[in-house]
């Protein structure tokens, strides 16, 4: 049986930010519905499965250089950024140290 996690203040905090950016047409052209369904998610407070951390794991992964594009950081030129958006959206700084720091199922 797979756990349940709930999302911490911060993390729903920076899902409630993307949908807001979302809203106002800043998530760019490649941004998914998979994205999309992920902030609502976690802006609602939604409790996850393992396989839900183990993606955000896993989008974390991937997706660590977008920290380092035009756009990202605040006060920066172009913020907020399609990468900053979707980072954001899955809980951003605060998502990745959650997804992290969860006990799952197949962790050693």
């Amino acid at each position: 049986m797979s756990g349940k996690h709930e999302p911490p203040k911060g993390v729903q905090e920076a899902a409630q930010r993307a949908l807001k950016w979302i809203e106002d047409g800043k998530a760019g052209k490649g941004f998914t519905e998979t994205g999309e369904h992920r902030a609502e998610q976690l802006a609602h407070g939604e409790k996850v499965d393992d396989d839900v951390v183990r993606r955000m794991r896993s989008y974390f992964s991937r997706h660590a250089p977008d920290r380092d594009a035009e756009g990202f950081s605040q006060g920066g030129k172009g913020f907020p950024s399609p990468g900053r958006v979707a980072w954001d959206a899955w809980g951003g700084d605060p998502g990745k140290r959650w997804a992290e720091s969860q006990r799952i199922e197949g962790d050693d």
